[in-house]
């Protein structure tokens, strides 16, 4: 025991600096692998910290600190002390990436002061791969009041430096109430691929979280990742951005521009003392994997309060996505609560407009009928709303908590099951503190809630027990809206898995079966990407509830022929394969690996629900690619089946695989196409 407990403790002293009182103020704190180090400094009067991973730096000395409304955080600062401990914890969480997390990480807190002698804190939590941080601040006390029992930030100094030839993967922040409706920033910007770090971002505000950043690309030796995102943004916090790079690779935390949500608010968010401010997170690696497979998002936030109610996940059909607006009427509803059943899905969802063309009454008879089919509901609202023009209905009932619970009485009443909230009005304190009062509100009544046209979400998955997916991505109406976004969709797959998905569920809406994009399969946008790859979107693509694009003339009425379909025999009848595949998927996973991949070329992911895999990949390079992929997860001499196209016809097929080298699988992939290994 003896022997174990030294061990121990030489461990603790080699993970986490230890200095003698004559050394200058610095502290290190380092993964439990050693793998991943971390040192604090200030240099001159200012704290400042870098990441270094396996002997190469990933992040240089950046800024850290704030100015607050009780004084200057970022200068003038005297470190006084830290201290180091080590953290160890199981969590389950079954709508992310992972549905068991075990965090295993070394916590550093140093204690520091600022000129007027106020003390605050920079907490370091860091594990294999990854690093989290954040400011706690005390009571303070102010000369003039006594006791400070609150605190207004002004802004921050926290920087991320990252070294010369780095290179992005970015997507702008955009204009405030600017695009439809003056419904921006909704995070639905287009990314830049590869590009260098002087480039400036589209409209001059830096970029939206998550951001990817590829360093020393061209040196194999010192070559790395780093994902830079934040979590734990709640009804106390605004949510940030980064900067444009402003001196040397320098890049900093932004707070919500003053025009944002029609201009009501503060940028600056304030809370009560003691308190702290959110996450930011750093995922580092010599390669794709550790980006891909983090959970640091989830790691270190706490849940903010506890649910009665036990919340089932699944599929979801949606009409307005192919056949839009004029399908918010019962009849065209009826036919995609009957496709939900021949497709076994739990849900459907009822779009804008539903209390104009139906009525609350012919809602309610509705919802009654779906539920007679086996099929709940989903039905959709503004958050509007004094901060966009948005006239889709309803509006005016999200943003007012007596019409907000009144209205959620009602669905509890009638049989609802969840809601999809829309539009909302930029990144302020107030608009965190609205999305937080929807959620709490939800789960009074029992109901889920999807955003949509909204913020990142950050760490809310275990946050918030009823939360179930955010868009916050240019998603799969762009794809009905404009040919160029069917003509780059593959690109857009092939990165959403190492960026805007990594750190948090996203409610894209895809899986289109028809190949022009309307009803009927006439007219309309062309899709450009084969049925496998959009069967491979349902795998590559994470969130609890899956809202496809499918439509009712994808279903051939051979299959359920007492079922009145708007069929069109000239039209895409998606094959068989494909829809029986698509009633098999999953869409809640134990377990997610990495398998291969390049972000905007092609990705290749292997999704664990209980005992079955499914190993996914699409293909953006411009040509046929042929892999050779390592499948660890699947036993030799197994036998899998592998869903993936013609090479010439470009049609899905269904075949069995014999895998004789689990190490060596080889597969072969269209261009714009896909495969899925199902074992």
């Amino acid at each position: 025991m003896k022997t174990k407990r030294f061990i121990s403790l030489l461990f603790t002293c080699f993970a986490i600096g230890v200095y003698s009182s004559f050394a200058d103020p610095v502290a290190t704190v380092s993964s439990p692998d050693l793998h991943l180090k971390v040192s604090f400094d200030v240099v001159g009067t200012q704290p400042v910290y870098s990441v270094d991973f396996v002997g190469n730096k990933m992040i240089e000395n950046s800024p850290l600190g704030f100015v607050a409304n009780v004084g200057d955080f970022t200068r003038d600062i005297t470190f006084e002390k830290s201290t180091a401990s080590h953290v160890e914890y199981d969590y389950s969480v079954p709508t992310i990436k992972k549905s068991q997390v075990h965090v295993n990480a070394n916590q550093m807190v140093v204690a520091l002061k600022n000129k007027q002698g106020h003390r605050f804190e920079v907490e370091f939590m860091v594990s294999n791969n990854n690093v989290a941080f954040r400011y706690r601040i005390p009571n303070l006390k102010d000369r003039a009041n006594g006791m400070k029992q609150s605190i207004r930030i002004m802004k921050e100094a926290t920087g991320f430096n990252l070294p010369a030839g780095t290179k992005t993967f970015l997507s702008p922040q955009s204009d405030a109430m600017i695009g439809w409706k003056g419904t921006k920033p909704s995070y639905e910007e287009e990314y830049l691929f590869d590009e260098p770090m002087q480039t400036r971002s589209k409209y001059g505000h830096g970029y939206t979280f998550p951001c990817l950043f590829h360093v020393n690309p061209d040196t194999p030796i010192k070559e790395g990742w780093v994902l830079i995102s934040e979590t734990g943004n709640d009804s106390r916090y605004c949510a940030c951005r980064l900067s444009d790079m402003k001196d040397d690779g320098l890049y900093t935390v932004e707070f919500p521009m003053a025009e944002e949500n029609n201009g009501n608010g503060t940028p600056e968010p304030a809370f009560a003392l003691p308190g702290n401010t959110p996450w930011r997170t750093i995922t580092v690696g010599n390669n794709l994997k550790p980006i891909v497979e983090t959970t640091v998002a989830w790691d270190f936030v706490e849940p903010r309060f506890k649910s009665s109610h036990n919340y089932k996940y699944g599929k979801s059909t949606w009409s307005w996505i192919v056949w839009q607006d004029d399908a918010i009427c019962t009849p065209d509803l009826r036919q995609y609560v009957d496709l939900a059943k021949a497709m076994g899905y739990p849900y459907t969802l009822v779009d804008a407009g539903w209390d104009v063309n139906m009525g609350m009454d012919g809602t309610a008879d509705l919802v009654r009928y779906a539920r007679s089919q086996g099929v709940e509901v989903f039905l959709w609202y503004s958050s509007s709303g004094w901060w966009n023009d948005i006239t889709q209905s309803p509006t005016n009932v999200m943003c007012d908590a007596i019409a907000r619970k009144q209205y959620m009485k009602w669905m509890q009443e009638i049989g609802v099951k969840g809601i999809k909230v829309d539009f909302f009005g930029g990144d302020k304190q107030e608009t965190m503190r609205l999305y937080e009062q929807i959620l709490s509100d939800a789960d009074d009544f029992g109901l889920m809630v999807i955003f949509h046209g909204c913020t990142l979400p950050r760490g809310w998955e275990r946050m918030y027990p009823n939360y179930v997916g955010s868009e916050a991505v240019l998603a799969s109406e762009n794809l009905y809206f404009d040919q160029h976004f069917c003509d780059v969709e593959a690109q857009n797959t092939a990165l959403h898995p190492f960026c805007r998905n990594a750190v948090a569920s996203m409610e894209f809406g895809g899986c289109f079966m028809n190949r022009h994009i309307h009803r009927g399969n006439k007219g309309g946008n062309t899709r450009r990407t084969t049925d496998c790859h959009e069967l491979a979107t349902t795998v590559l693509f994470q969130n609890p509830i899956q809202n496809f694009a499918i439509a009712p003339e994808n279903l051939n009425p051979a299959v359920n022929p007492d079922k009145k379909y708007d069929y069109n025999a000239a039209g895409a009848i998606a094959p068989k394969l494909s829809m029986d595949f698509l009633k098999q998927v999953p869409t809640v996973w134990d377990e997610t690996v990495f398998v291969d991949g390049y972000p905007g070329k092609y990705c290749v992911l292997a999704r664990r629900s209980g005992d079955t895999w499914y190993i996914a990949g699409n293909n953006a390079t411009g040509k046929t690619l042929n892999l050779t992929l390592s499948l660890p997860m699947i036993k030799k001499g197994a036998s899998a089946v592998l869903y993936s196209d013609n090479l010439r016809s470009r049609e899905p097929q269904m075949s069995k695989l014999s895998i004789s080298n689990p190490k060596k699988v080889k597969v072969s992939i269209a261009n714009q196409g896909g495969f899925v290994i199902v074992k």
